[in-house]
Parts: structure tokens; C-alpha cells; sequence
């Protein structure tokens, strides 16, 4: 029987840099190789048509697909029988759920239908706000059958920033769950939908229910839907909608530097190429391969690296429900352990919360079946790698430490399995077709000699690039390719040495990265803004043991308001009613006035020194209108 085609799959490292100057040269004829490789309907005309300028990124436009084509139809012949997607619970002693791509196919097919019977079509936007269960995925992949346009919403975002993120897409439809398990606590779900309903969504026609706990929820006759009801019965035949290359798949929306959140937008054919090509390369899967991505559908990473990139490439991915802490901290190693993992991924948040909990959490499991470890999300420091490398690999598996963004699509930085140097700290070699550049600041200029350190950026486009931020073009112009003319900028700085591998070194921008969650600092000032007593408030990053970076925010409250823990505790509250959980700050610190230039500016540069303990190197304070108030500010650190 034929093996179904593939991407090319590197080999070595030797080869990985012909390969790279090949793609470099001929962008075009070296993506158009790996598109050859799957399902088109029709072919494309053009492989690239772009223009950083406007910008204009179109790649293979002319052809037509259906991406679940591509992750389902054409793997039935050949492994209709292998796992596709291996659940994992929340309660160890749960059983697990394992779909093979025969059952996925058909199950996504019923929700497809079930999905048109609701009047869901091509085009149509269709919110997620759901835990990580096996109806998630199967329900994200039946929106990409028929033509609607995903946007999952990570359910632990407050009523208002998903009622925020329903209206921006005028998304028809919610799908959710009655709760989430997630450790020892069940959460509502269906009630946050309710609340966002409330404060006015009135493009939503209808709220498809999954009943995961079967806790009591409250219902609305008028536009709730059980979703068990509506799927059962359904056919497991489901037309796969004819979708233009350049159609869009879905939205994800991501914190930037101004407070509304931004929809970015990924479309159908470039998206499935190259997450399909760099799957196969940094995780080096090979076929009967267990693979485990712990990250949430609600991010990229679980978009790219849970479902799409892994099924378009035939593998088994695991999803879990669960928390790594939770019944003890050793539940990813027993995970592990009881499915044969061979690669692992996940953020160096969980790494840091369960190197503090000690290495005898990963003693007594078996993780010889471990071929490839990773990390996403934040760079990963020094003292996780090792702990990482030493303890969970056993000194002998390699490390991807791979750089990437929602914009992106897919990995960007990385190591490719253990064909590539290894070295803590550093994100690696860019994958092929990637042609990064650091930029100098000051003078807008490329900086090509080695070691160096600058601006990060892309100076060509690749696949999965986002084509824009949705309904507001002019923003993601503005946002990604006016910072330096010509190339898209990521936010990022960072070092290369002498060997042309890449450290990346944080924000250039007003955002945070929280837990591997990007988190725009005027964000949660605006909500911080939103209580009755808070007059201005300022937050920045700091350095976090656990996070990476927690929030520290400065605020000033109206005169003669008790600046106290109460104060405090409610502040805290409308972050997480405004935005959620993930936002809330660690330190709330009261002050008299906030540091700022003469023209009004917030001087937030002395604000992060404060924040992270360097009050010896505050640098130049001179053009500040009220210098008196960073001794002040000081005096006050909490």
C-alpha cells in the first residue's frame, strides 16, 4: 500500500543547511515541493504574491482544499485504525478516550452536519469557550469541514473579554460546556456564556451545550442547545466545503501593546503547509510515534501543535484535561509513562512549578520512550533547562526550545529533534524558508554580522504568516510592518552568537509574557482604570520565579480612599471580572504619582527597574517633569 505523502522530513544537520540555503534561494519552488505533498482540489496559479507594504501575503492562491481533507480522508486507507487523538482525563483513574482516525472522521462528519442543521455555513464565525475534551477538537475540525471560521476563546477569560471577543468576530454561535474539570475544582463554563450574553451579544443566534459534569446549569429556551442532542442521529457523511487557499480558517485573538485585543487571522492553505512541515521537523515524529503537546486548544500552540500540524502528518496526539499538579506534581511523568510518550511539549511555567515541587515527582516513572523534549511559549531559562534536560530526559534527550507567535502560525526558531546543536538558553538555527533578521534600534539598519543583538524580525514571508487582524487591516499594518519598513517586526529582541543561533531576550513592547500567555499591558491598566476609586495606574513585567514574568502594577487612588489589602482584593477582582485570571496582578503597589516626562509620557522604563529590584541603574531621569516621584516609588516597593 502506498505511505501516504509527507513534507519532506530532515535528516541531519548537514542536511538541514542545504535544505535551508535551497529554500532561501527558491522560496517559492521549495514551498510549492512540500504543498505537492498533499490534497488540492485545484492547483494554484501563483505560488507567492506579497508586499510588506501594504501588507499583501497570498500564498498558492487560485488553489482549493479542505484542510480536514488533509487531516482525515487521505490517512483512512492507511492508518483508518491508528489512534488519531488519545484523551487523557482529568481523574487519573478515568478511562481514556482514544479516537482513531476511522472514528474521527465520522464523528467529525456528525458535528459537521449538526453544525448546518443550526444554519452554520462558509464564512460564518463560531466562538468556542469549551475545556480541553475531545468535543473540542472534534468540533473545531467539523467548523473547518463545512467552511466556518474557528475562534476558540481560552475558557478561563472573563464574561466581558468573551463578550468582547464574540462581538469583534460577530460570531453566530458559541459552543461551550455545562463545566471544566481541571483538578480537584469543577468550573462553570455555560454560566460565563450566560453572563457575556447578558452585556450584549446580539449577533449570537444559538449556544450548542456539551454536557461534561452534568452539574446543574441554568437554561435558555430561546437559544440553548444540547449538543449531544443535536449530534446523535446525525450522518457521519459530511461534504468537506471547497475552500479557497487564501479563505480564512480562524481567528485567534492575542494581547498587544493598546488595550483591545487583536484577531489574527490564519487561512486555509498556507496555514496547513507549513504546520505540517514544521511538526514533522522539530519534533522529528516518525510514524507510530506517540506525541503530547500540553498546551490548551485556547492558544497557537494547541492550534497548531495539538490538532492541525500532527493530524495533517497522520500522528497520534494526546490531549489532556487535566493539570500537572494535580493529584500530585508527578502527573505528567505518569502520563508519560502510561502512554509510551516519544515527544513531549510543553511551557517552562509547568517546568519551573515542578522543579520547585523536586525532582522525586519524576523519579520511579518510566520515560525511556521519550525521544524529544520541548518548551514554548517563553523562553526557557537556564536552570529549567538543565533541571528539564537532566531529570525529565535523563541527560540523554535532545531540548527544542522553540520561538514562536499566534501571528506566526507555526515554530519559527527552533532545534530539529536532536539533529541540532544543543545549547541552553538559545532557541536555535531558523527553520528552513524563515529568513530572520536583527535590527539595529536607533538606525533601522540589518545587522548581519555575528554575535549581534537587535530587533527581531522576518524579512520574507512564509506560509502561515497572519494576512491580517480581523476587520482592522490598518492594525496589523501598523502594529507589525511600520516598526522597520520592509520587514515584519515580532515584538521581540534578541542575541545571536557567533555560530548564527538565536537568544531571545523579551519584549521590546508594552506586553508581558505571563505563564507563556502574551498579555497587553494597556490591557490590564484598563481594567485596573475600571474601579470607582483608581484614578491612573501603570503596569509592567518583573522577573517571576514560577511565570517567567508577573504583573506588578503601580496605582494611584482617589484622595482619601484607604490604600489597603481591601483596596487591593478588589482591584484584583476587576481584573479577573474584565479580563480573568491569568491577568491578575501579583504586586499592587499604591503611589502618590507616577513618574513622567514632560510631555505626560509614564516612564514605564523606571517602572520595570523598580519593579525588578535594579534601582541602581535607573539610567537617565532628566527629562522627567517629576523626578521626586521615583524616590517615592521606591520607598514604596512591595
Amino acid at each position: 500500500m502506498p505511505t501516504t505523502p509527507l513534507p519532506h522530513r530532515i535528516q541531519s544537520f548537514q542536511e538541514y543547511r542545504e535544505v535551508y540555503a535551497r529554500s532561501v534561494a527558491d522560496p517559492e519552488g521549495f514551498w510549492a515541493e512540500q504543498a505537492r505533498t498533499f490534497r488540492w482540489h485545484t492547483g494554484w496559479g501563483r505560488v507567492l504574491d506579497w508586499n510588506f507594504e501594504e501588507p499583501r501575503v497570498r500564498w498558492f492562491e487560485g488553489a482549493t482544499l479542505n484542510i480536514t481533507e488533509n487531516c482525515l480522508d487521505r490517512h483512512l486507507d492507511e492508518r483508518g485504525d491508528q489512534t488519531a487523538i488519545l484523551f487523557e482525563p482529568n481523574e487519573p483513574d478515568d478511562p481514556v478516550v482514544k479516537l482513531t482516525y476511522r472514528e474521527l472522521h465520522a464523528e467529525v462528519g456528525r458535528v459537521g452536519n449538526a453544525l448546518r442543521e443550526l444554519g452554520v455555513g462558509k464564512g460564518d464565525r463560531v466562538c468556542f469557550y469549551m475545556p480541553m475534551v475531545v468535543e473540542l477538537a472534534v468540533s473545531v475540525l467539523a467548523c473547518a469541514r463545512i467552511g466556518a471560521i474557528h475562534s476558540v476563546v481560552f475558557a478561563g477569560f472573563s464574561a466581558q473579554a468573551l463578550a468582547d471577543r464574540v462581538n469583534d468576530a460577530d460570531c453566530s454561535l458559541i459552543i461551550c460546556s455545562d463545566y471544566n474539570r481541571r483538578g480537584s475544582k469543577n468550573i462553570p463554563v455555560k454560566a460565563v456564556v450566560d453572563d457575556a450574553l447578558a452585556l450584549g451579544c446580539p449577533s449570537v443566534r444559538n449556544v450548542l451545550v456539551h454536557r461534561n459534569t452534568g452539574e446543574e446549569i441554568a437554561w435558555n429556551k430561546g437559544t440553548d442547545v444540547w449538543y449531544h442532542e443535536r449530534v446523535e442521529g446525525q450522518s457521519s457523511s459530511c461534504a468537506a466545503e471547497v475552500m479557497g487557499a487564501e479563505d480564512v480558517l480562524f481567528i485567534l485573538y492575542t494581547s498587544g501593546s493598546t488595550g483591545k485585543p487583536k484577531g489574527v487571522v490564519h487561512t486555509c492553505g498556507g496555514y496547513m503547509v507549513y504546520t505540517a512541515f514544521s511538526f514533522l521537523n522539530v519534533f522529528q515524529y516518525q510514524p507510530g510515534d506517540v506525541y503530547w503537546c500540553t498546551a490548551d486548544i485556547g492558544w497557537i500552540t494547541g492550534h497548531s501543535y495539538i490538532l492541525y500540524g500532527p493530524l495533517l502528518c497522520g500522528a497520534t496526539t494526546v490531549m489532556f484535561e487535566g493539570v500537572p499538579t494535580y493529584p500530585d506534581a508527578g502527573r505528567f511523568w505518569q502520563v508519560c509513562a502510561k502512554h509510551h510518550v516519544n515527544q513531549f511539549y510543553t511551557a517552562p511555567t509547568a517546568i519551573r512549578a515542578l522543579m520547585a515541587r523536586g525532582h522525586k515527582f519524576v523519579e520511579g516513572h518510566d520515560l525511556s520512550d521519550l525521544k524529544v523534549l520541548g518548551s514554548v511559549g517563553e523562553p526557557i531559562n537556564e536552570e529549567a533547562w538543565e533541571w528539564y534536560h537532566d531529570y525529565v530526559g535523563q541527560g540523554r534527550v535532545p531540548i527544542v526550545d522553540t520561538w514562536w507567535q499566534t501571528e506566526t502560525g507555526g515554530m519559527m526558531i527552533s532545534g530539529l529533534g536532536g539533529l541540532s546543536p544543543q545549547k541552553a538558553t538559545f532557541a536555535g538555527y531558523p527553520l528552513p524558508g524563515i529568513q530572520m533578521a536583527l535590527v539595529d534600534k536607533e538606525s533601522g539598519q540589518e545587522l548581519t554580522g555575528n554575535p549581534e543583538s537587535g530587533l527581531l524580525c522576518v524579512k520574507f514571508p512564509w506560509p502561515s504568516i497572519l494576512r491580517t487582524t480581523w476587520c482592522d487591516h490598518e492594525r496589523c499594518r501598523t502594529t507589525y510592518f511600520t516598526t522597520v519598513p520592509g520587514m515584519y517586526f515580532t515584538g521581540d529582541g534578541a542575541r545571536r552568537d557567533a555560530e548564527g543561533m538565536y537568544r531571545i531576550v523579551g519584549r521590546v513592547d508594552d506586553v508581558i509574557n505571563v505563564s507563556g500567555h502574551r498579555m497587553g499591558t494597556a490591557e490590564v491598566e484598563n481594567a485596573i482604570n475600571e474601579h470607582g476609586q483608581v484614578v491612573e495606574s501603570a503596569v509592567v513585567g518583573y522577573p517571576h520565579a514560577i511565570k517567567g514574568q508577573g504583573i506588578y502594577a503601580y496605582v494611584i487612588v482617589a484622595d482619601g480612599v484607604p490604600a489597603d489589602d481591601r483596596l487591593r482584593e478588589e482591584i484584583v477582582a476587576m481584573v479577573r471580572q474584565e479580563i480573568g485570571p491569568i491577568a491578575k496582578p501579583d504586586k499592587i503597589q499604591f503611589v502618590a504619582e507616577l513618574p513622567k516626562t514632560r510631555s505626560g509620557k509614564i516612564m514605564r522604563r523606571i517602572l520595570r527597574k523598580v519593579a525588578s529590584g535594579e534601582t541602581e541603574q535607573l539610567g537617565d531621569t532628566s527629562t522627567l517633569l517629576n523626578p521626586e516621584a521615583v524616590e517615592q516609588v521606591i520607598a514604596g516597593v512591595v
